[in-house]
């Protein structure tokens, strides 16, 4: 969270592009804590309840990205100072990060002490015993890698879609983004909130890898509004199950000593592929036109299904008496 703190602070007193774009980089250094809060959701549940959790977890996330960039948008309208047109939005965002590190602080117990008191007069002797996986942590890493890899890719993506090939000439192509984005991102906190909670996560994995499937081929062809929001639906599906899916997943494959590490090299295998995706797929859809550029990623997606269905498993999930 100071890593936040920085970040923003630093955001609030850009004047200049190197300054944001260090804001940036401290901003991407420090968002271990995202993964740090879906550790906590495993410490703090058991088996049975895991994928509950993990997909209340999910929603929060979708809600405020949802809401965020829309609050972001109008506090930018606000001129604070001229160097600046950002600092409004900067200044409370930077306030908001401040009050979650108090609360934070105050009100956040550590959820796996390193040791645990024993009888008094007697010293334990911790014990070892390796860990039978049913799904092997690099077969998820792989999983997550390659499905972000085109997944942010076409993210990025949408707003050179709707700019330049299916209107071109629209008064406000950047709000036609905007809604999609918000449609997006609501369906997806409701599917998180009602649906995806109830289900296995290897099932919801597989739900979503499909949905995107669909999503990528028909992006390929798509040329109208309706044609757009539906492919929108299956982006939401996506977003509410894949991810959190496989965060429930990995979970179940660590110890209490080795979750957050599991579950980090989890996260970075993925944002991995979000740092490639962009620049690998919006270089494809420059060069060689949208059909060729959602048709490879559809492509890309059917091997990332391939994997799902052959080789990933259902964890067996012990009831909470």
């Amino acid at each position: 969270m100071c890593g936040n703190i920085a970040s923003v602070a630093l955001w609030c007193v850009a004047v200049d592009f190197r300054t944001f774009l260090m804001s940036r980089v401290v901003g991407g250094l420090s968002e271990g804590n995202v993964q740090l809060a879906t550790a906590i959701a495993a410490d703090i549940s058991d088996d049975s309840q895991r994928g509950s959790t993990m997909a209340m977890v999910g929603a929060c996330f979708s809600i405020a990205f949802t809401f965020g960039p829309a609050l972001g948008a109008w506090l930018a309208s606000f001129t604070t100072f001229s160097a600046n047109p950002f600092a409004t939005a900067a200044g409370f965002s930077l306030f908001l990060i401040v009050v979650e590190t108090i609360y934070l602080y105050y009100r956040l117990p550590e959820t796996k002490p390193s040791s645990s008191p024993g009888r008094a007069g007697h010293k334990e002797t911790p014990t070892t015993q390796a860990k039978v996986h049913t799904n092997a942590p690099y077969l998820l890493n792989v999983v997550h890698f390659l499905f972000l890899l085109p997944f942010s890719g076409m993210e990025f993506s949408l707003p050179f879609l709707i700019t330049s090939v299916l209107y071109p000439n629209h008064q406000s192509p950047s709000k036609l983004n905007g809604r999609l984005l918000g449609f997006v991102g609501l369906v997806a906190s409701i599917l998180q909130g009602s649906v995806v909670r109830r289900l296995p996560p290897l099932t919801i994995v597989q739900i979503g890898v499909v949905s995107c499937t669909l999503a990528f081929f028909l992006l390929s062809q798509v040329q109208t509004t309706p044609q757009l929001y539906g492919a929108g639906a299956l982006l939401a599906v996506t977003s509410a199950t894949v991810v959190t899916g496989l965060n429930s997943l990995g979970s179940f494959e660590t110890g209490e000593s080795n979750r957050g590490e599991v579950l980090g090299a989890l996260r970075s295998w993925g944002q991995f592929g979000r740092a490639l995706g962009p620049i690998v797929f919006c270089s494809i859809f420059w060069w060689l036109g949208r059909e060729v550029a959602y048709q490879i990623g559809g492509a890309c997606m059917l091997a990332v299904v391939g994997i799902v269905f052959g080789a990933l498993k259902a964890p067996v999930i012990s009831r909470a008496k």
